[in-house]
């Protein structure tokens, strides 16, 4: 089966992050036209400077937590290119004053920092949706991918706020996939990957210890996941395409665990 998506234009949000490069990367590789959308000036013109070579690319500072710059990103997007057909929201991720740590308990959250991690996660999805959907909306087709969690499976120790936020993104997923569907086009479809345990920079220090080899959290994790290792960033990408694609033509408002089977695993 081959995936076509040569000509198609994308906006990837948190493109200077780990998770976002990956992405715009195969995306570039793969002949889209890419919008890498960033807070950070730095990452995102290194970003761009790594992936120029490779094809077409645009970085532009955006912050997604503020309406009226997504809005001027998307004139600025429409201007050059004339529209959006796929829109993948890869800012987010948790930071260490919202994780807890192993001797502390609920009751000694930081509210700020679990405000902080349920509006980036959260609302840094919706509002991304709701500025490019329109654009979707207007042209009658497109493809949201979302980026939920294994912690809005089940609960996970730790990271409550992170877990609420990608929670939310689940169902919000699954109601844009049903408002796009049923007001709009059948051709606009929203989906969400859901990560399963890769060792990034906002979790190296969680999973392993100062001379790399695993915590106990690390053994944890791995006890229940049946392939017995963790993920590698680019194992994400496929589905990605393949969300985007016209084989992906009658899904929406799915949420698809790419986990090595920690979600389907009972750890019996």
């Amino acid at each position: 089966m081959e995936i076509n998506l040569k000509g198609k234009i994308a906006v990837v949000t948190g493109g200077g992050g780990v998770l976002g490069g990956s992405i715009a990367r195969s995306l570039v590789e793969n002949g889209v036209k890419v919008a890498i959308l960033d807070i950070r000036q730095e990452q995102l013109d290194s970003r761009v400077a790594e992936l120029a070579p490779l094809g077409e690319v645009i970085g532009l500072v955006c912050n997604v937590l503020d309406m009226n710059s997504l809005e001027q990103t998307r004139k600025q997007l429409t201007e050059k290119w004339g529209g959006v057909d796929i829109l993948v929201n890869a800012a987010g991720g948790n930071i260490p004053a919202g994780t807890l740590t192993e001797t502390q308990t609920v009751f000694d959250m930081d509210i700020a920092a679990y405000n902080k991690v349920t509006d980036l996660n959260l609302n840094g999805t919706v509002y991304p949706c709701l500025v490019f959907g329109k654009s979707m909306a207007e042209q009658g087709e497109g493809s949201i991918v979302n980026v939920s969690s294994m912690a809005s499976y089940s609960a996970i120790t730790r990271v409550p706020g992170y877990s609420i936020a990608k929670s939310g993104v689940s169902i919000f997923t699954q109601w844009l996939a049903m408002e796009m569907a049923l007001k709009y086009s059948e051709k606009i479809r929203v989906n969400a990957l859901a990560p399963g345990f890769f060792i990034g920079d906002q979790n190296r220090a969680v999973l392993l210890n100062p001379d790399g080899s695993y915590t106990e959290r690390s053994h944890k994790v791995l006890a229940r996941t049946p392939m017995k290792r963790f993920g590698d960033i680019t194992e994400l990408n496929g589905l990605v395409h393949f969300l985007c694609s016209t084989h992906a033509s009658f899904i929406t408002g799915t949420i698809i665990p790419v986990d090595g089977g920690f979600s389907s695993f009972s750890g019996v």
